[in-house]
């Protein structure tokens, strides 16, 4: 198709005032009102947000870059359909020379590699620079490195074929740009999650080794314990700088003089007076019940260990951009992360060993994003249809019936996170389309406003004041008119956030998990808390209110299958403490005392173990005796542990809860699923049933699965889907 004509006008306007946008009077921002603005309002895209969707759903992101030293937090605008990320693009004022300055090339890439995006556009309108954002940027590339496509502006009425056909919204919509990406994508390209995971394994294997060797004392526990716990800590800091939340070079500034060690603890404990997370929790205070962390500040950790951590944490050394780092990209490096543990030898020196469970099942498998997304609609999505927020005038909102989502197998927290989004979204648009003025004049406003400048007014082609006042013969193309124009921009269609206050109070009201391995149980504490700061961008360095929930109410450690009724009728001094800490016995009914006198959990959703019985007995005897006495499902020769998941949580469940889990398939026609099979229809639970054939969802797995949805309360009929491709 030919180039529209305001594309052609664009074409020759640039022409005409080449020279003179090529100084460096004419900036950033008016490249992009001016020209970057209106070529993707030509490619369908709804760059000022004309429809007024609400902020989790507009087409294109505006970030206004926090600049703290050289680096800037936030790319120029970011693409997306139905609220995921698609592309970025990076603006540069026309005097910056894209085709060989490599500096604007690798600061894309960084943020397009953080974020896991194949394709990003650099341009400053003379030239448009398409790379795939897969190779890993390294401060040596040249700035055609991982380049693909290159196009200047006079090249843009003849190629515009080539152009829409890939980045337009339409394109984008109908699959154009991903085939696109995947016939450019290279072979040993390492993506984000990979690299991010090699370099996080590093640090696990040499904190491991300087702690094992300064601190003789520790336990295998102990030692697990504190190395997790300081890279979270790391982590969690690292991130909020990038994020405009942290002084930028906080921690880098520790690598300059010696006791390394004990000036990063006095960071965490400022952090733990501006957070309040279990993260960062040092003293003992009246309101808080878990015990506050007395073990690593008393620890003896070398100061080179650190200093490279934190050196590999920054630009230029540092491929990542932790502002666009997504936090679900964090739990999949997790999942894998937690599938090693470290272990002391009989001379007390560290080595990292694959989890018994990890090597018998070949791996980790991180459950894929769209699984996830599907198994949140049809429980919690479900849910949320018959429920609406009050309103309270001495008090913050809240719906109208609670609403529990449960995860009793959390591992990385990946289901609490997509649950925690989907209600993040269901209150935003909620307040966004319910009188927001009154949500905002509340006592305690769960919303604040974040409605954009006005859009340029755009005329016979010609975008805002500035080119009608050159046209009229001014002969200024960098706009500077005498301020006469009264007509002015057209007001813009309202938008609204959540506030971090309410963020906080769905995250503590909703959500909730357990997890027999306590790093597990850290890790989704540290994904959920840098999912509450997600898009915020404000100091919080002189915050009167700590920021974050301790979440030790809401993700518990524990064994979701033995309860305290494990040691009747066993002599409970024959278990020694670190068998108990196997075990690892939870009461449901004193851990989630109110939920479960309301009568149980709203939804249960999740990827349950899959472990044998066979394996179980080996392991863990009398673990496996108590499940084939307590348990329905367990009441057969031969078993498998999700069984008994699903079984447990049917039981943890209100009267009109929702089940959603991904299973094994082969329990619909095997005698190991026969017993389950009995509860479901026995109870007439069976309410909805995604079976995948021969379809592989976990990549390099043998096991074939099924998403298995439950009513508590019976069903009239049952829905049984085949697959045929993606699960929508």
């Amino acid at each position: 198709m030919p180039a529209p004509d305001n594309i052609l006008r664009l074409v020759e306007r640039f022409e005409r005032n080449r020279e003179d946008y090529r100084r460096g009077r004419y900036n950033e921002t008016q490249l992009r009102r001016e020209f970057l603005d209106p070529l993707f309002i030509e490619l369908g895209w709804d760059v000022y947000n004309a429809e007024g969707c609400a902020e989790a759903y507009k087409d294109v992101i505006h970030e206004d870059a926090i600049r703290i030293g050289p680096s800037v937090n936030a790319p120029d605008y970011c693409f997306r359909i139905g609220g995921t990320r698609k592309f970025f693009v990076e603006a540069k004022k026309p005097s910056t020379d894209i085709r060989d300055d490599p500096h604007p090339a690798y600061q894309l890439r960084r943020y397009a590699w953080s974020a896991k995006l194949p394709l990003s556009i650099l341009s400053d309108f003379e030239e448009f620079a398409v790379y795939d954002c897969r190779v890993r940027p390294k401060p040596t590339d040249k700035a055609s490195a991982a380049r693909i496509l290159y196009i200047t502006f006079d090249e843009y009425p003849h190629r515009w074929d080539e152009i829409a056909g890939v980045f337009s919204k339409q394109a984008v919509r109908q699959g154009s740009f991903d085939r696109f990406a995947e016939s450019k994508k290279k072979r040993g390209t390492a993506e984000v999650d990979d690299a991010f995971l090699a370099e996080i394994e590093t640090w696990r294997d040499t904190l491991a080794r300087n702690i094992a060797l300064r601190n003789p004392g520790l336990s295998n526990r102990q030692l697990n314990f504190a190395v997790q716990r300081t890279i979270d800590r790391i982590i969690f800091l690292r991130v909020a700088e990038d994020r405009g939340l942290e002084r930028h070079g906080g921690l880098l500034a520790l690598t300059s003089g010696p006791d390394v060690y004990a000036r990063l603890l006095a960071l965490f404990r400022l952090a733990d007076g501006r957070y309040n997370s279990g993260l960062f929790h040092f003293e003992r205070e009246r309101d808080r019940h878990t015990p506050p962390d007395e073990l690593t500040p008393v620890l003896t950790i070398d100061d080179k260990p650190l200093k490279d951590i934190f050196k590999s944490l920054y630009y230029p050394q540092s491929p990542y951009e932790f502002s666009v780092l997504p936090v679900e990209i964090l739990g999949q490096v997790y999942e894998r992360f937690l599938g090693k543990v470290i272990t002391l030898t009989a001379g007390h020196r560290a080595k990292i060993e694959d989890k018994p469970e990890v090597k018998k099942a070949g791996g980790v498998y991180y459950t894929p994003a769209y699984i996830v997304d599907y198994i949140v609609e049809h429980t919690v999505g479900e849910l949320l249809k018959t429920r609406h927020i009050e309103h309270f005038k001495t008090r913050p909102p809240r719906m109208n019936e609670p609403l529990t989502v449960l995860d009793p197998a959390c591992g990385s927290g990946s289901f609490l996170l997509g649950a925690y989004q989907r209600l993040l979204d269901w209150h935003l648009k909620y307040y966004s389309e319910n009188d927001p003025d009154t949500w905002l004049a509340a006592k305690y406003p769960p919303i604040v406003e974040t409605t954009s400048p006005a859009a340029p007014e755009v005329s016979e082609g010609r975008v805002g004041r500035a080119h009608a006042v050159e046209d009229a013969g001014t002969g200024d193309p960098l706009g500077h008119g005498d301020g006469n124009d009264a007509s002015g921009p057209a007001a813009p269609p309202r938008s609204f956030k959540l506030t971090v206050a309410e963020r906080k109070r769905i995250l503590l009201e909703h959500i909730y998990g357990v997890d027999i391995d306590p790093q597990a149980v850290e890790v989704t504490k540290l994904s959920l808390l840098l999912k509450v700061l997600e898009g915020e961008k404000q100091l919080l360095l002189f915050a009167t209110e700590r920021a974050l929930p301790d979440l030790a109410d809401n993700i518990k450690c524990g064994n979701s299958l033995i309860g305290p009724d494990f040691y009747q009728g066993r002599q409970a001094l024959l278990f020694d403490e670190d068998q108990r800490l196997k075990i690892n016995a939870f009461d449901w009914n004193a851990e989630f005392a109110d939920i479960m006198t309301r009568g149980g959990f709203d939804a249960v959703i999740g990827n349950p173990p899959y472990v044998r019985s066979i394996s179980l007995k080996k392991t863990f005897p009398t673990q496996w005796e108590y499940c084939r006495s307590r348990y329905q499902a367990a009441a057969a020769r031969e078993w498998d542990i999700y069984l008994v998941f699903v079984e447990k949580s049917l039981g943890l469940l209100d009267a009109s809860g929702r089940l959603g889990v991904i299973l094994p398939n082969k329990f619909l026609n095997s005698r190991v699923g026969e017993n389950l099979r009995r509860i479901i229809t026995e109870r007439r639970a069976l309410a909805h049933l995604v079976h995948f054939n021969a379809f592989q969802v976990f990549s390099g797995a043998t096991t074939y699965t099924c998403l298995l949805f439950l009513n508590a309360a019976g069903s009239a009929s049952a829905q049984v889907f085949l697959y045929k491709g993606s699960p929508d």
